[in-house]
């Protein structure tokens, strides 16, 4: 284990000291969104902690990565689905959270997105479908912009109030959190979409 910290630091420390810092952080993110397993937090949060001055734009280029890899995904739905899109389904084992989203998304649209923004589903998922369906590429943007952004930016100001403190809370209630945090933004989209409904 005392290896395994050593590496994990030395790793951060070179990221953290890279004049590419940025540029290395939006990569994490695309390839967060894309593929990787590992959740960006583990790197974005110590990395906020450690720029406070930068905080800010941190947020910005994580969710800039996380968007260019939405947009790649959905593209990979629109065009590629056959192909690429259910072998990768199939090679990650999510065909139950794949059915389970498409009726989600039929019946919820924006909503849905929105919510598997914010809850622990994998968001790839949410990007092949939309692209699949073909989903209006504005909304999809739209919704990976408040869904993604609702998320890292809002780890930016808890940094930026609580320092280092996060990661541990984050460790401890990420998965609660992230529950929470996408029933509420479900159930406020969902009100909107009612009262719009009347009002039309």
């Amino acid at each position: 284990m005392a290896i395994t910290s050593k590496s994990s630091k030395a790793w951060f420390e070179r990221i953290n000291g890279s004049k590419n810092m940025l540029w290395l952080l939006g990569t994490l993110s695309f390839l967060e969104t894309i593929i990787l397993p590992i959740p960006i937090e583990l790197i974005l949060i110590p990395l906020m902690a450690a720029n406070r001055q930068r905080i800010w734009l941190l947020a910005t280029v994580t969710t800039a990565g996380c968007l260019i890899a939405s947009l790649v995904g959905y593209g990979v739905g629109m065009l590629l689905f056959q192909s690429i899109g259910m072998w990768f389904i199939e090679l990650m084992g999510w065909q139950e959270s794949y059915q389970f989203f498409q009726t989600f998304f039929n019946q919820y649209g924006f909503a849905a997105i929105l919510a598997i923004g914010i809850l622990p589903i994998p968001f790839q998922i949410a990007m092949i479908t939309a692209g699949l369906s073909g989903y209006s590429v504005l909304l999809f943007t739209l919704a990976v912009l408040i869904a993604r952004g609702l998320r890292y930016y809002g780890l930016a100001w808890l940094v930026s109030r609580f320092g280092h403190r996060v990661l541990m809370l984050w460790k401890r209630h990420a998965l609660l959190t992230s529950v929470v945090g996408g029933v509420i933004v479900l159930l406020i989209v969902l009100g909107l979409q009612v009262l719009t409904s009347q009002v039309m």
